[in-house]
């Protein structure tokens, strides 16, 4: 008995023209907080791509006298690869929904498939949830912040129980930013819980009460009450993903040199509708009988790989240690 009849890219073709894809892979960039953050290279042209990053940098010295000897020096590289993952998603859809002429079946299931696409890609990418063992690889760890070194990552109440306020954690000697910098890298991208903004908000100068500094000045981060704030930190525009790209409780704050994350699109979303399948769950379980049910499901399907090269830099050659990224743990 057939299970998996479908109706082809061909024959669906009306249904689902071509632009109308590149319309979706658009949407699921603008909505990830990570593809419009980091690097975007090239298509790629096969599942797996070569990405030479350098791990050794040459040296220069000065010559003693006229007839001095030069030294030599090296450089060296090692290969990391962008894996092509799949990212996918069932859409079951009642075959009487798509009989209403009236109702725009398309304006209802695009921005759901742009947001699910984002949202799984920013939390494995972000926080490693469900990141594909290829990406860990070739992160360096599950996600970001799994792939941080723990001297990255800044305790936010152990650093307020040290008399530190949120400007310093963040932005002052030891900070977040800090740790990026140590590192040889700069920081031009932040990505923050929305829990955040509020702290922001709440920071104001410190002034002298006549017995020590308290903070009950100006308002640090807002200039009126009466505009939107404009988030920045140093000058580096805070994104508030609002997809749990960020979990509050196990990060606040991911800041870093978002150019040494990169990404690589090898297919972009396609097509299938399926008409006679069952959809079952993880336990085998039927949960959808299509045929019986009188539905049919959209399957949408995207690949792309994401690796974070960290490049041997002057301030730390030690890739042990180096990272272009540092968090603000709670």
């Amino acid at each position: 008995m057939p299970y998996n009849s479908l109706i082809d890219r061909t024959e669906a073709g009306a249904l689902i023209p071509e632009e109308i894809s590149r319309e979706i892979i658009q949407g699921v960039v603008e909505r990830s907080v990570v593809l419009r953050m980091a690097r975007r290279l090239p298509n790629m042209t096969a599942g797996q791509q070569k990405l030479p990053v350098m791990s050794a940098l040459p040296s220069a010295y000065f010559v003693s006298g006229d007839t001095g000897l030069k030294q030599t020096s090296e450089a060296a590289w090692q290969n990391k690869y962008l894996v092509a993952e799949e990212v996918a998603v069932i859409v079951p859809i009642p075959e009487a929904v798509l009989d209403d002429a009236s109702y725009d079946i398309w304006g209802e299931i695009r921005p759901r498939i742009e947001e699910a696409f984002g949202q799984v890609i920013d939390q494995a990418v972000m926080l490693g949830t469900g990141i594909p063992s290829s990406w860990n690889t070739n992160m360096g760890g599950a996600g970001i912040l799994g792939a941080a070194p723990s001297a990255h990552k800044v305790d936010l109440s152990n650093a307020e129980g040290a008399g530190k306020d949120l400007y310093d954690v963040i932005l002052g000697d030891g900070g977040v930013f800090a740790l990026v910098e140590e590192d040889g890298f700069r920081v031009n991208g932040v990505v923050a819980v929305l829990a955040m903004r509020s702290k922001l908000r709440g920071l104001r100068e410190k002034v002298y009460n006549g017995t020590g500094l308290v903070a009950s000045g100006a308002p640090v981060f807002t200039n009126s009450m009466q505009e939107p704030n404009r988030y920045l930190l140093d000058g580096v525009p805070i994104e508030f993903p609002g997809n749990g790209a960020i979990d509050p409780a196990s990060a606040l704050l991911i800041a870093g040199d978002f150019s040494n994350l990169v990404y690589s699109i090898r297919q972009d979303v396609t097509y299938k509708v399926l008409t006679e399948a069952v959809i079952t769950d993880n336990t085998n379980a039927i949960v959808y009988n299509l045929a019986q049910q009188d539905m049919v499901a959209l399957r949408a399907v995207m690949r792309l790989g994401v690796a974070l090269p960290n490049p041997a830099t002057k301030a730390n050659p030690n890739a042990s240690t180096r990272f272009p990224f540092a968090a603000l743990v709670p």
